[in-house]
């Protein structure tokens, strides 16, 4: 099987490069107390506070043994914080990340192997699809081996929450649902209304919405050997979409700055008339920009010709350090069991990631009335998952695919390369990296 050699001019796969070479002879870190398992989420404070708090007391009450010190990180430090704290041996027990950075450390044996240790009865609780974003194949020594480093937990698929009042001012009376639909829509309310129609992010270390775009497009961004499968008209095709859109000023500059927060805050001061985010971001428009609220509706996310839709996966990881490993299995498995993956997405805006759980939860919200905004975008996200799938590779190094792509295609939105150059760069740069 072909490994991919990291770019080394990538400092985030330098600190990676450090923190490695403790993980293969260090010992168990040592916690401050022999009972207490250290849990870290993203972001999920204060909103999901009084959840927790129950949550791990009854855990606790399970498991008299073990108490819990939850700590919760801003989404922002999430990645520098848990490579500092492998390096440092002082990892939490149980952590959530996404599989997309989590993969980066799998292939490295950083994270407990579940693949070995989870019986196949649990494990086929979880959706099967979703089980396999958290999987990835390991090759040490001319043998490979599946390997699952994370535990499902909570999912979403992206809708589109559109401004009622400014695609009416365009005299556009549905959101577009593919990406064609999106161009001419683009032109229109910027004739008529001055604004734009929506913000994407080329910002290479941030959202992979404009990777997943090129795989609705109908672009494969990697063969089965590992080598850059875009350089075809399809991914010509998909390169110059975005090219022309901002060649025509029908995108805001800040694409190439700016990462997809930047999206949620110009779509809250009304200075664009469609976001794709999740349904989690609800609360947040609400609370921020109520008039803006007052105005939206939600609407399909937006997809390409081949129909596909995107979910994203957050998962619970288990450093190979924690000197606590079977008791943070059990924490992590009762955190994403059918009942407590039901409850949390009772109480957000998330969807779950068992069968059950799903099942229950989707029969539930389709006999709700959906009479606000917030209600209509989960009964949308949860009505998109049957259709939806995990659309970027779970590779180690994905992140250095969206870096080659992302900045060959902002070279040519800004004129510096052709776009046929474009694609053929990025294809040979990915390329460079595959170890024969």
């Amino acid at each position: 099987m072909q490994r991919i050699i990291p770019i080394k001019r990538f400092s985030s796969y330098l600190l990676i490069g450090v923190i490695l070479s403790w993980l293969f002879g260090c010992s168990p870190k040592a916690n401050t107390t022999d009972h207490q398992l250290e849990f870290w989420t993203m972001q999920l404070k204060p909103n999901f506070t009084q959840y927790f708090a129950e949550l791990n007391r009854t855990f606790e009450a399970q498991d008299e043994a073990i108490e819990l010190r939850w700590v919760d990180v801003p989404w922002t430090a999430m990645e520098n914080k848990i490579l500092t704290s492998i390096s440092a041996r002082t990892a939490p027990d149980v952590v959530n990340l996404n599989p997309r950075f989590a993969s980066q450390l799998a292939t490295r044996n950083a994270w407990l192997n579940l693949e070995e240790i989870i019986d196949p009865e649990v494990k086929a609780t979880y959706l099967p699809n979703i089980w396999q974003a958290s999987t990835i194949e390991v090759c040490q020594e001319n043998k490979c081996d599946e390997q699952t480093f994370g535990l499902p937990w909570y999912l979403t698929t992206t809708i589109a929450i559109y401004n009622q009042q400014l695609l009416g001012k365009a005299g556009i009376e549905q959101p577009p649902q593919t990406y064609e639909d999106l161009a001419k829509a683009a032109k229109t309310i910027k004739e008529k209304t001055g604004k734009y129609a929506f913000f994407i992010t080329f910002v290479p270390n941030d959202s992979a919405d404009v990777l997943e775009s090129l795989v609705k497009m109908g672009v494969e961004l990697v063969d089965e050997s590992g080598k850059a499968a875009f350089n075809t008209p399809e991914g010509q095709a998909a390169f110059q979409y975005w090219v022309d859109l901002y060649q025509q000023k029908l995108l805001p500059p800040e694409v190439l700055t700016q990462g997809h927060r930047h999206g949620i805050e110009l779509y809250q001061a009304g200075e664009i008339a469609l976001l794709t985010s999740g349904a989690e971001f609800i609360d947040s428009i609400t609370n921020n920009a109520p008039t803006i609220a007052e105005v939206s509706a939600v609407a399909p996310q937006i997809t390409g010709k081949t129909g596909k839709k995107s979910v994203a996966v957050m998962n619970l990881v288990i450093p190979r350090n924690s000197d606590k490993q079977e008791q943070a299995l059990k924490y992590a498995l009762f955190v994403t069991n059918t009942d407590n993956q039901l409850a949390f997405a009772q109480e957000s805006n998330v969807l779950p990631s068992t069968t059950q759980a799903i099942e229950q939860y989707i029969e539930e919200i389709e006999q709700q009335e959906a009479s606000n905004l917030k209600e209509q975008a989960k009964k949308l996200s949860a009505a998109q998952l049957k259709d939806a799938e995990v659309m970027i590779p779970v590779r180690e190094d994905i992140q250095i695919l969206q870096r080659a792509i992302y900045e060959n295609l902002q070279a040519a939105m800004l004129n510096e390369k052709t776009v046929e150059q474009a694609v053929l760069d990025a294809a040979n740069e990915w390329d460079s990296q595959v170890k024969e």
